[in-house]
């Protein structure tokens, strides 16, 4: 019996010239400063086998730390955003006693109401960018299904909080140019001002 949890075959060498690419772009300065995209917001995917998120993680980690670099990667955890929304909401610990009464899909409705696009971009917003950052978007399938990276996208763009500043989707699944696939399996959404990386 195969192991489900193993990865795609190439998805390991996949993910290493993806890593490649994005250490290329984060030396350019046509990158940095969002420049050649026709007026689009710079929103690109950094797509990879869901298998490979530990390995992801590293190579955020690794590239944050990176001194060498002409710009400063920040991170934004999409889970740790959630958490801060709902410490905020004052509900965090009340968490497990509502999905015990309510059940599973009745604490996802009750934090998808809290939990709202605009709650995302609003908590986001608190450390705004600065030129020289580049946004980096993680931890997408964490919050899934409370919230889908489209949406949040979408909130980003009109409230041009990273306007200036380009920002890369860390995604664990695959983006056709319209489609965002999380995990390879879910249909996460349509989204069409995205560049995939490769």
């Amino acid at each position: 019996m195969a192991n489900r949890l193993a990865p795609a075959e190439g998805a390991l060498e996949d993910f290493e010239a993806r890593c490649e690419a994005l250490r290329t772009r984060l030396r350019q300065d046509d990158f940095l400063n969002n420049r050649g995209l026709g007026n689009e917001v710079g929103i690109y995917t950094f797509c990879y086998d869901p298998t490979l998120e530990p390995q992801a993680r590293s190579f955020v980690a690794r590239l944050k730390a990176d001194e060498t670099l002409p710009c400063r990667i920040r991170e934004v955890n999409l889970y740790d955003v959630l958490i801060s929304i709902c410490e905020s909401k004052k509900i965090l610990a009340g968490i497990p006693a509502m999905e015990r009464k309510k059940g599973s899909e009745g604490l996802k409705e009750q934090l998808k109401k809290i939990a709202t696009p605009s709650a995302f971009v609003k908590a986001m917003a608190a450390e705004p960018a600065e030129p020289g950052d580049v946004v980096v978007i993680t931890g997408v399938g964490e919050v899934y299904p409370f919230m889908r990276v489209h949406n949040i996208l979408d909130n980003i763009q009109q409230e041009g909080i990273y306007e200036g500043v380009p920002v890369v989707v860390a995604y664990p699944g695959r983006f056709d140019g319209q489609t965002l696939s999380l995990f390879g399996r879910l249909t996460d959404g349509n989204y069409y001002r995205a560049f995939d990386l490769i």
